[in-house]
């Protein structure tokens, strides 16, 4: 087994080194390719500096994370190639977060030999890396595993690429990350692959640590769910992932779905304390889906609580 990690970089050079070097720590990881997708900062010089045979970098084309993702997944293609490697995995992590330690070594102990993926849990920390919230008491919560299209198709439990190792061969017949998306791009593939075949939940396994800064476009407040409508509207019109799932259950979903995304948005303002934006969304998700309202209502004061 082998592990390949992407991580495509755009001006940030301000955590891209400790996102290698926790890859780097990882047994099982062969290569760590990161993509610079433009960046007019020191991110490249930082990358540059690490000398360890498996880190390569590539210049993206500045045309998104999507693009530098797929990008990074076609060099570690044809590396394996080269290698004759038949069962790599890949893994897509974000320049401003980090691999806890033995993340890899305690995903692939939890893959079964039919599962297109398996993922895990994460944590939150602040710029100076230290832990944020108390997510460690939803630790014993249980996420669906296996056949997981349906739970998927009404949100992102998963929420992060970096919580998951997808195997190479079906990262590749899933046609890997749709480039015209520009936000929930993970979302729409996790349903592709979840149309695949079977994803994996290790329980009470956290493998990474997500985290929060005034930089990022969420904590900011420039997204809203105009920015999502079109991968929302992308997934209910995929294939890969319609001829699973009657026309009843899909307009049902759908619903169940925009509020997932709308409470999301609550609760990211909530953690930033535009409290203005947060009460605006869950207004909107109990109009949309009443019956959505304790379940709202529980993630908004779970977000106030720091889960």
């Amino acid at each position: 087994m082998s592990v390949n990690v992407v991580i495509p970089v755009r001006n940030g050079a301000r955590f891209v080194g400790d996102a290698i070097d926790s890859a780097l720590s990882q047994g099982d990881v062969t290569r760590v390719i990161v993509v610079d997708d433009g960046s007019t900062d020191s991110s490249a010089d930082v990358v540059g500096r690490i000398r360890d045979d498996r880190v390569t970098l590539i210049q993206g084309a500045e045309k998104g994370v999507s693009a530098a993702r797929n990008l990074g997944f076609a060099e570690a293609e044809r590396r394996n190639a080269a290698g004759q490697n038949d069962d790599a995995w890949v893994m897509f992590l974000d320049a401003d977060d980090r691999l806890v330690p033995g993340a890899t070594r305690k995903l692939l102990e939890g893959a079964e030999a039919d599962c297109v993926a398996v993922y895990g849990d994460y944590e939150r920390i602040g710029p100076d890396g230290r832990r944020i919230g108390r997510r460690g008491l939803l630790r014993r919560r249980g996420k669906p595993s296996g056949e997981i299209l349906r739970d998927l198709l009404g949100g992102n439990f998963i929420v992060n690429g970096g919580v998951m190792l997808i195997r190479h061969e079906h990262f590749g017949r899933a046609g890997g990350f749709d480039e015209t998306l520009r936000y929930c791009e993970d979302w729409h593939l996790f349903c592709r692959l979840a149309g695949m075949g079977r994803i994996i939940w290790r329980p009470r396994t956290t493998v990474l640590e997500y985290r929060v800064h005034d930089s990022s476009a969420m904590m900011s407040g420039r997204v809203n769910f105009g920015h999502y409508r079109a991968a929302l509207e992308r997934v209910f019109m995929d294939p890969t992932v319609v001829s699973k799932v009657n026309g009843t259950e899909l307009v049902r979903l759908h619903q169940k779905a925009e509020a997932h995304l709308r409470t999301y948005l609550a609760c990211q303002a909530i953690r930033a304390r535009a409290y203005g934006r947060a009460m605006k969304q869950t207004a909107k998700v109990i109009a949309l889906v009443p019956s959505q309202t304790p379940k709202t209502l529980v993630h908004a004061f779970g977000a106030l609580a720091g889960l």
